[in-house]
């Protein structure tokens, strides 16, 4: 069964300008994380909130260097809240780099849009509970964030990519 919030709120941070060009950044990120809501049959607290930050390489590469320990940009960052998924009234923070998924995007031949409302998608998965350190975990993962973005009309995101999530997305 899938236990909707009555009410989810959805914070939009576009703390990097390069972001603005992406249009209609705030409705991408609704329409990814109903979808992924929904798809994922995640039972979430009666009312919670997500942030969703757009930043740039260089605040990114600071967290993930405080965070992870690892001193370089990633494409997406995802810190959950302690506690019970369904009693979380902040479920947690979504970090999205400019520099890195553009270039990551052309790299790959993606339209920069896609390719960021996937990294928002992959981004929600963790926060829920879904990681990609074993092959079979990454698998899951995979095949979820193939579900989601179909229901959201965007092409597979690991069409042309050999080692998927396992490759570097966190």
């Amino acid at each position: 069964m899938n236990a909707q919030p009555a009410k989810i709120e959805i914070d939009v941070n576009v703390a990097a300008p390069a972001w603005e060009a992406v249009e209609g950044l705030e409705a991408l990120v609704r329409d990814c994380l109903l979808k992924s809501l929904a798809l994922s049959g995640a039972a979430l607290a009666p009312a919670c909130e997500i942030s969703v930050t757009f930043c740039d390489d260089a605040m990114i590469r600071a967290l993930n260097a405080d965070w992870r320990g690892k001193d370089q940009p990633t494409n997406v960052l995802s810190f959950p809240t302690p506690g019970a998924l369904q009693a979380k009234p902040l479920l947690g923070d979504v970090i999205v780099a400019y520099e890195t998924v553009a270039r990551e995007a052309a790299e790959q031949g993606k339209n920069l849009r896609n390719h960021a409302a996937h990294m928002v998608v992959h981004g929600f998965l963790h926060l829920i509970g879904y990681d990609h350190e074993t092959a079979a975990e990454a698998e899951g993962m995979e095949a979820l964030e193939r579900k989601i973005a179909a229901a959201l009309g965007f092409p597979d995101p690991y069409a042309d990519d050999a080692e998927g999530l396992a490759g570097g997305t966190n």
